[in-house]
């Protein structure tokens, strides 16, 4: 049988009617987006013969992929069909990549094993790097491919996760699209010199530099790359320099930034042209082959698009479906007690021992926290001894990298358990927390998750200035799509963190460090079976005069200032509300029933913080309960100081809470 490069002539009419397909599909979006049938559109034209190049090497369904807004002939080639492409095209209900609640081409299809996507350029690649780690300690033969356009590659993500890939030898195909232009930013305004160049460096990290525009030269390297990959010999950067045929967008005319004759020569590198024509100098098809397949793609994608355009839309009462698992929390335990006394850090590493030993699929990562150190504040000492270093292991020094690749993780069904050092630093992990994280399950439509546990010590109170002093619940309470908790004793902290490794969800939990080993925070210790759910408060004291709602280290601070007042026994109640999300309102309202007045003491800034918040839903639901104004304590609004004496002039402090206690008892 004739072969091309090895490929039969059936087979080359397949890549070929799949880059026509691929061709068809953006001409015709194109002219409904024209029709007001839909609102936006990135197209693939020019980078169908690199992206069919991969394809064609991987094994959808089985292998993982984490493609770019512009991998539409490469979702195609792994064997998402032009219906689906197009019901994400016009939002949809039936579309398999997000049910209409992402733009078009973010690409996500569960069957085939492509990880759902979101609008930021470079977030993929570390979670890519962290789904080829469990690839890789579950010794299987799966790889991961993840691409991206080269403008990406300036992002810090990129170069963390060619940092780890590489170390670990990951199981892994970086593919970076090179058309010259992020959107309008030419490469040379991007990069000091090529993005081939750009990437050596790194040991166990192969490169490749090939022309794009030619399916069989790329396909080369790609064969390459998949084998050294599933030989455990590490990852590849492949580089394919394409045509951008047209513009970045929907939203962008690219006559305003290139010349006529610049645009003239990209037409020449058509890679379906160059294809045609290799093949018809070869005698391998024929201009007949060649009329044929486009003809009947243009009518199969026409009847597509009319049969997709005739599809319902998402039914409008499933607008807040998907934030969250509808799967719940296991119920809670019995505690039975099995030390009279443990701290509150003992507790957590308690917990995170019993939690390794119950689920073989747990992993515990961060800075530091492998012994013999065991974390800065011991959180995990013993951990990487007890169960190895291939589940407990230091990683990088970056924060991007330790949350970005535990979704990877989490996506193919481990539960990694990630301690970023200080709540301090979570920063540089912003982008995957408020638009990864969080929405993943939301975006695809409920059919990709991410359920891990983040770590978090946050707080001030130890003479750690403005970068160890921060707290941060104020900023993630602001986002929908992840469970907070903040526990105030040893007990509480055992108990919420098990049922934390248990949940179907992402959650933060913080651990006030100026807790960990406070004798008022320590209590008799539950046994491995308990369990605390989220969203039950606890009642610390009881009192009918006033309620002190709060939480983490100012439940202390709030019990000594009722000390300080000189009160009468029962006057005032403090509510530990032990979890930021959900909130327990109904507690809240059976004390307010009882007391009328409310103060709420929180140590993150005044202006914004959690306490306004609480405070609004408060006034908005409990307003006829109220017999005073609704006070709050916290931290001015100011860095934290290094100084002791400036420190306590900024942080809450007891004689806070007893002036407001006095001023609302007196209203």
């Amino acid at each position: 049988m004739a072969r091309l490069h090895g490929f039969t002539k059936q087979q080359v009419l397949d890549i070929y009617r799949t880059m026509v397909i691929a061709r068809k599909l953006d001409d015709k979006m194109m002219t409904m987006l024209k029709q007001g049938k839909a609102f936006f559109h990135i197209g693939c034209s020019g980078h169908e013969a690199a992206q069919l190049a991969a394809a064609i090497t991987l094994k959808g369904g089985e292998d993982w992929s984490y493609p770019y807004y512009r991998d539409g002939a490469y979702c195609l080639g792994l064997g998402m069909t032009a219906r689906e492409q197009l019901l994400s095209f016009l939002a949809r209900d039936a579309d398999p990549n997000s049910g209409g609640r992402q733009m078009p081409m973010h690409y996500g299809h569960k069957a085939l094993r492509i990880v759902t996507q979101s609008s930021p350029t470079g977030t993929q690649f570390l979670q890519a790097v962290g789904c080829a780690l469990t690839r890789k300690m579950d010794r299987s033969r799966e790889i991961v491919y993840v691409s991206a356009g080269e403008g990406t590659t300036s992002q810090g993500d990129f170069h963390e996760a060619l940092n780890w890939a590489s170390r670990a030898k990951a199981p892994l195909i970086f593919h970076i699209q090179d058309n010259e232009y992020a959107i309008s930013t030419h490469r040379s305004d991007q990069t000091a010199d090529s993005i081939y160049a750009m990437v050596s460096g790194y040991r166990n990290l192969s490169r490749y530099d090939v022309d794009g525009t030619n399916f069989f030269e790329t396909n080369l390297a790609f064969k390459q790359a998949a084998e050294r990959a599933r030989r455990g010999k590490g990852p590849s950067v492949i580089v394919s320099n394409v045509v951008r045929l047209v513009p970045h967008s929907s939203s962008d005319d690219q006559r305003k930034y290139r010349t006529p004759n610049a645009l003239k020569e990209d037409q020449k590198r058509d890679p379906i042209h160059i294809f045609e024509k290799e093949c018809l100098e070869e005698k391998f098809f024929t201009e007949g082959d060649i009329e044929k397949i486009n003809k009947e793609v243009k009518i199969h994608v026409d009847q597509d698009a009319q049969w997709a355009d005739e599809q319902d839309h998402p039914a409008v009462e499933t607008a807040l479906t998907h934030i969250y698992s509808a799967d719940g929390q296991p119920a809670e335990t019995d505690l039975v007690p099995i030390a009279e006394k443990v701290v509150l850090v003992d507790a957590i590493n308690h917990a995170l021992h019993e939690e390794m030993a119950y689920n073989d699929k747990m992993m515990v990562y961060g800075q530091d926290i492998a012994d013999p150190k065991g974390g800065v504040f011991t959180a995990t000492k013993g951990l990487s001894t007890a169960f190895g270093t291939e589940r407990v292991f230091n990683s990088p020094l970056a924060e991007s990298s330790i949350i970005g690749t535990a979704v990877g993780m989490a996506v193919t069904g481990y539960k990694p358990v990630v301690e970023i050092q200080f709540g301090d630093y979570i920063w540089t992990a912003m982008m995957q927390l408020r638009n990864e994280v969080v929405t993943m399950r939301y975006r695809s439509n409920n059919a990709w998750s991410c359920p891990f546990v983040i770590r978090v010590p946050v707080g001030g109170y130890i003479h750690g200035s403005l970068c160890h002093s921060q707290s941060i619940d104020g900023y993630f309470i602001h986002m929908p799509g992840i469970y907070i908790a903040y526990p105030s004793t040893a007990r509480d902290a055992k108990g919420l963190l098990k049922m934390a490794c248990r949940m179907d969800d992402p959650v933060l939990f913080m651990e006030h460090k100026g807790l960990y080993r406070q004798g008022f925070s320590a209590t008799e210790e539950p046994d491995e079976n308990y369990l605390l759910p989220f969203g039950h408060a606890r009642v610390v004291a009881e009192g009918d005069e006033l309620t002190i709602v709060t939480w983490g280290a100012m439940v202390q601070k709030s019990l000594d200032a009722i000390r300080e007042c000189d009160l009468p026994s029962g006057s005032v109640e403090v509510l530990d509300l032990r979890t930021l999300n959900p909130l327990d309102l109904d507690s809240i309202e059976t004390s307010l029933d009882k007391t009328g007045k409310v103060i709420l003491v929180y140590e993150d800034n005044l202006t914004n913080g959690p306490g306004a918040e609480i405070s609004a839903l408060i006034v908005d639901k409990f307003f006829d309960l109220l017999d005073g104004p609704v006070r709050r304590v916290a931290s001015k609004d100011c860095p934290v100081p290094y100084n002791w004496y400036l420190e306590e002039q900024v942080l809450p402090q007891t004689a806070d809470v007893s002036e407001a206690i006095m001023e609302l008892l007196e209203y």
